[in-house]
């Protein structure tokens, strides 16, 4: 992977690792993030990584643009030092499937659709080749998902599964911006990774953070939010009782979703990624 640098105005830098989302390319742009912040550059002010890139932002007064190119350039040859292990978590999101409350919101906004005559997941499913929505919610919680970074708005972060490439799920966004409100237990929208990443459908079932007073977050504090080092095992949930119950369990302040802290080896799950995924199952249930 070659680096591409571009200058964003008077105070930025960005270097994009790769076109293509990848977990190497994640980890190639967390280790040149680390080895910036540990160079201590005079006139760095802010790293920010992403999937396959990252930015620096700087104070031209203390150093100027093509100094600080230089630097970052020089800085490249950590990639072959890099350690391919991350200490993260694991955390097991319920997930329902299909709903009523998703679908009845995904209805109103049917004139945005490629195909306004089916479901989000009845198309996703036909164009990635399932026979069947069944087939694609198989696939699609059959295997972990890597959580790389957080996205624009809250409720967006950007995932990528935990499959071969060829496995990957891709949709088209909407041929219009996508919809404009979503139901309340709604944890986020789900992203699909691959050449390009596109909403499919609200898929997940569990509660926003309450920013009340009196209320208590859904999870607990170091797990507030999603951050760049974690990834989540997508388990489906029937609709019976599920909901209910975790609608109660959240009101009271009882609901914490299940999490196993973990060391991530790129390396062992390159080696053999079904199998590496069974070893992350088994390290959530206590196995």
């Amino acid at each position: 992977m070659s680096y591409r640098y571009a200058f964003g105005g008077d105070e930025h830098i960005f270097a994009e690792v790769s076109e293509a989302m990848s977990l190497e390319a994640f980890f190639k742009s967390l280790s040149m993030c680390h080895a910036i912040k540990e160079s201590r550059i005079k006139g760095i002010t802010e790293v920010c990584p992403a999937n396959a890139s990252f930015q620096v932002r700087f104070d031209p007064d203390m150093i100027s643009p093509n100094d600080l190119l230089t630097e970052l350039k020089r800085l490249e040859q950590h990639d072959a030092q890099a350690e391919h292990t991350l200490k993260t978590r694991i955390i097991q999101v319920p997930v329902l499937y299909d709903d009523p409350w998703t679908h009845e919101t995904m209805t109103r906004f049917r004139e945005r659709h490629q195909d306004p005559d089916c479901s989000d997941l009845e198309y996703a499913a036909r164009i990635n080749n399932f026979a069947s929505s069944k087939e694609l919610i198989a696939a699609h919680a059959g295997s972990p998902w890597f959580i790389s970074m957080v996205g624009f708005v809250a409720g967006l972060p950007f995932l990528y599964q935990m499959v071969e490439r060829s496995r990957q799920i891709q949709v088209p966004k909407y041929l219009r911006y996508t919809q404009t409100d979503s139901w309340s237990w709604r944890l986020f929208r789900l992203h699909l990774f691959c050449a390009r990443r596109r909403r499919v459908s609200d898929v997940r079932h569990h509660p926003h953070a309450d920013l009340r007073p009196q209320a208590r977050d859904p999870l607990p504090a170091r797990c507030h939010g999603v951050l760049p080092t974690r990834r989540h095992r997508a388990m489906a949930t029937h609709r019976s009782g599920s909901p209910c119950n975790i609608a109660a369990d959240a009101a009271s302040g009882q609901f914490v979703p299940l999490i196993r802290e973990v060391a991530f080896s790129l390396d062992d799950y390159n080696k053999d990624i079904d199998g590496y995924n069974r070893t992350l199952g088994a390290i959530l249930h206590g196995h």
